[in-house]
């Protein structure tokens, strides 16, 4: 079986699925690899890197697709909507396809795809079970955004982290608010610890208060009926504009005594809720600022602009997107080690063998046989197509 990765083309994508480090556990399970030459050039890994453990390298995207059983990539078409479609002519029926794709969202994409015959496996639907967590994309991603979040803040605050006691006075630490307990959350609240700062943290499951704390902050409590505060695949759920309008009431008092906001709340599939409203900015400090990581999701702040930086009511609002792709390299590596295992998961004598009784295969998979074969994006499409190719 060939095993091939392309360069990936969406605007400031700097990642590659693949890198050197995972390809001797491919080559082990019988696997050959192929990638397109430059691949890794802008994540650090050459393509002397690369050929050094065997892989083959090729200079035309065209000839990956042509001899690859499967193809591997960062952001494949859905996640790569403009950029990708040109992919779409290299596809061939029961070629294999796994990557980031946006199934939630992207349904058009996804129709596309399986109008191909390609097999396609989208990552972002990796359910969160301990046999699962080395093939997470999602949480190892976040943890990089996390801990950029922390550096930007950084950079636009006009003070700095730490409690300073020098001989021109004692300076105060930053104070920092962290809205959002998941993997970024909590990785922006250990960076921002470890730069000095005193660190608050909110989130709608009480049941994080304990991680909160174990990272040395302060977990805010506010009298709100969380109810299912998270689904059964550990993500945070989305709650009724009340609880949101609520939560934002309590929280107005909160936010006015910060220097640093980041904000991590996004729902998988869903607009992002509104939790900073443009009037809770106006309170805030003068040269405060916003780093909003759901800003490819909408935003949590009112004010934020996805891919901009703007100043409102003298506080700076950061809305980054693809944080990842600014540190390339160590998001390829663990991006790398996810994709490789989710894979080899799935290898067996050489040959790919999808056992639809594994939970992971079974979740992940979107299209085969010419079908959405997913039961969730088909609910979430409203499409009535029968569910033959899922099951068999």
């Amino acid at each position: 079986m060939i095993v091939g990765t392309t360069k990936e083309t969406f605007p400031g994508e700097r990642r590659v699925a693949l890198t050197p480090h995972v390809v001797p556990q491919l080559t082990k399970a019988g696997c050959d690899v192929v990638i397109e030459s430059g691949a890794g050039s802008d994540a650090g890994f050459p393509d002397a890197a690369y050929t050094e453990k065997g892989v083959k390298i090729v200079s035309d995207r065209a000839e990956v697709f042509r001899i690859a059983d499967v193809v591997l990539q960062v952001r494949g078409l859905g996640a790569n909507p403009d950029a990708g479609r040109a992919d779409l002519a290299l596809m061939r029926p029961s070629q294999t396809l796994i990557g980031a794709f946006e199934p939630l969202t992207a349904f058009d994409a996804a129709r596309e795809v399986a109008a191909k015959g390609v097999i396609q496996f989208a990552l972002e639907l990796v359910p969160r079970i301990t046999r699962a967590q080395s093939m997470d994309i999602l949480s190892s991603m976040a943890t990089i955004a996390g801990y950029k979040a922390v550096l930007l803040a950084a950079g636009h605050l006009p003070k700095m982290f730490p409690m300073m006691m020098t001989a021109a006075g004692t300076i105060k630490p930053a104070k920092v608010f962290v809205i959002g307990a998941g993997v970024a959350g909590l990785q922006a609240i250990a960076s921002s610890r470890r730069l000095g700062g005193q660190v608050q943290a909110y989130d709608v499951r009480p049941a994080v208060k304990e991680q909160v704390e174990s990272l040395g902050a302060k977990f805010i409590e506010m009298e709100l009926d969380t109810g299912a505060s998270e689904d059964k695949g550990g993500y945070a759920k989305a709650m009724g504009e009340e609880f949101y309008q609520k939560q934002r009431e309590m929280m107005i008092r909160v936010v006015a005594e910060q220097d640093v906001v980041i904000t991590t709340a996004a729902v998988p599939g869903k607009k992002a809720p509104v939790l900073i409203t443009a009037e809770m900015v106006r309170g805030m400090r003068p040269r405060s600022v916003i780093v909003d990581l759901a800003a490819e999701r909408g935003g949590n702040c009112e004010l934020t602009r996805p891919g901009e930086t703007v100043m409102e009511h003298d506080v700076t609002i950061v809305g980054p997107t693809n944080l990842p792709a600014t540190v390339p390299y160590h998001a390829s590596q663990m991006y790398a080690k996810n994709i490789s295992t989710f894979l080899l998961n799935m290898v067996k004598e050489g040959k790919l063998e999808l056992d639809m009784e594994d939970e992971i295969v079974a979740e992940t998979l979107v299209t085969r046989d010419g079908e959405i074969a997913s039961p969730r994006i088909r609910e979430a499409m409203g499409s009535q197509q029968p569910a033959s190719s899922a099951a068999s």
